[in-house]
């Protein structure tokens, strides 16, 4: 497999008058009445705009991302543990960089993380104080279930061999748990319903 993804098609923008309100005033607090400054900085801002839009519709506009993915045979013998190996970084990257969360389903989380487990609400509108909470862990559910595909021998973790040589393959099995193999196993399926549940909320 050989996966090239270039980044996506930029466009020139002028933000001398956006970055002078922001150090100014701050993010969200631009007043309504501005000072004579912030309308010459406007000014200026939207005539050198229109000649980046010139270049932009000339070249930036028409370019496209530039996507190149090649497949070999053996990425498909098992695939769901080759695409878990890409899977993984990119789920780990996106819980430290991510600027936000979808609305989940409480369903899909402990009773504790659960929107009826948070304190009421000021307004209707408003997120609750779990909101966040129940994103995360999800996305850890994620991230747990595709580090254990990478894993290629998780289940050795609940039986244990030892070498005998009565046996017919020379090894006697000593030691088995079935059960939390079976817990085991159901965590990481639900971690891929989740992937699935909330692919399209996979956004930064």
């Amino acid at each position: 497999m050989k996966v090239k993804i270039g980044g996506y098609p930029n466009r020139l923008i002028c933000n001398i008058h956006s970055n002078h309100m922001n150090k100014k005033y701050d993010y969200l607090d631009w007043p309504d009445n501005q000072d004579y400054e912030d309308y010459v900085l406007e000014a200026i801002e939207d005539g050198i705009q229109k000649v980046y839009d010139v270049f932009n519709w000339i070249w930036f506009d028409r370019r496209t991302q530039k996507i190149k993915v090649r497949i070999d045979p053996p990425d498909t013998w098992s695939m769901d543990h080759t695409l878990a190996h890409i899977i993984l970084p990119m789920l780990v990257q996106l819980k430290r960089t991510k600027h936000g969360a979808p609305c989940t389903n409480d369903k899909d989380v402990p009773k504790e993380l659960r929107s009826t487990s948070a304190a009421p609400k000021e307004n209707e509108y408003d997120t609750d104080d779990n909101h966040f909470k129940r994103w995360d862990w999800i996305l850890d559910e994620m991230i747990w279930a595709f580090h254990q595909k990478c894993r290629d021998d998780w289940e050795s973790d609940y039986y244990e061999y030892k070498d005998d040589n009565t046996e017919r393959f020379g090894l006697k099995l000593v030691w088995e748990d079935r059960t939390a193999s079976e817990a085991h196993h159901q965590r990481m399926t639900n971690g891929f319903r989740l992937f699935g549940k909330y692919y399209e909320n996979l956004w930064d």
